[in-house]
């Protein structure tokens, strides 16, 4: 059963070139366009642990948010079949003005989840969290640590169906990583949730990924299983070192 499709999906970027001004008119603001992604099209079976790779501003990032829906696809189609989805990533879905406590009630509700079952869930996350009292200091006064503790305890405890996981779980200290690290091996072993995750530590991707997607400035470079591409894409990554 698919969880996920994409297909022939292009994303772009505009930033401002230019500014200027006359007497009488301003003139036309030019922009810059950015393609992020061009034509990229997978699919993904219900289950899979997919592992994501690609040298920095490929894509990788760009390619999570739009399938999370917080970027729209410029062409393209992304269908989840009714699936629910959860994006845990650095500098994503927490409103820093708001505490540690009251941001897991809003991206709890964001994820469809009711405000009596976040309750329930609510001392298993401050647990795991291991944020003390900070549990009610607001966001903009985290670490990244901080921050990311709390992102994976929300998404540990409020799992959706699928999970996509951004260059999070080196974050923190040692004692949380292996923590976190073995609470990603558990909600993998539910054989219906379906795992995206982007690293840059290919052992992480070795490890827990049945296959890779390797993007290279915005396109898919290839797709397979996970110790061929690896092998492909550390040998391409020597290449540049030199």
């Amino acid at each position: 059963m698919k969880a996920i499709s994409v297909k022939n999906v292009e994303v772009n970027y505009y930033t401002i070139k230019e500014e200027s001004f006359s007497k009488r008119v301003l003139k036309r603001i030019k922009k810059k366009k950015f393609t992020a992604l061009t034509n990229i099209s997978f699919e993904v079976e219900e289950g899979s642990v997919i592992g994501i790779v690609g040298s920095n501003g490929s894509g990788k990032s760009t390619l999570l948010r739009t399938i999370a829906n917080i970027f729209a696809p410029d062409k393209g189609e992304i269908n989840l079949y009714g699936n629910s989805i959860n994006l845990l990533s650095l500098g994503t879905g927490f409103d820093p003005e708001l505490t540690g406590y009251e941001n897991i009630f809003l991206s709890g509700m964001l994820l469809g989840f009711s405000k009596k079952f976040i309750k329930s869930k609510l001392n298993d996350i401050i647990d795991f969290s291991e944020l003390g009292e900070f549990i009610y200091n607001p966001i903009k006064t985290y670490s990244s640590g901080m921050y990311s503790k709390l992102a994976f305890a929300i998404m540990a405890f409020l799992d959706s169906d699928i999970l996509l996981i951004d260059e999070v779980l080196s974050v923190g200290d040692i004692h949380f990583q292996e923590k976190s690290y073995n609470k990603m091996l558990e909600l993998i072993k539910n054989k219906k949730r379906t795992v995206l995750i982007v690293s840059h530590t290919t052992s992480t991707i070795a490890e827990l990924c049945n296959e890779v997607i390797w993007i290279d400035k915005g396109h898919i470079k290839e797709i397979g299983k996970t110790e061929e591409v690896l092998k492909n894409y550390r040998s391409f990554m020597k290449t540049l070192k030199r």
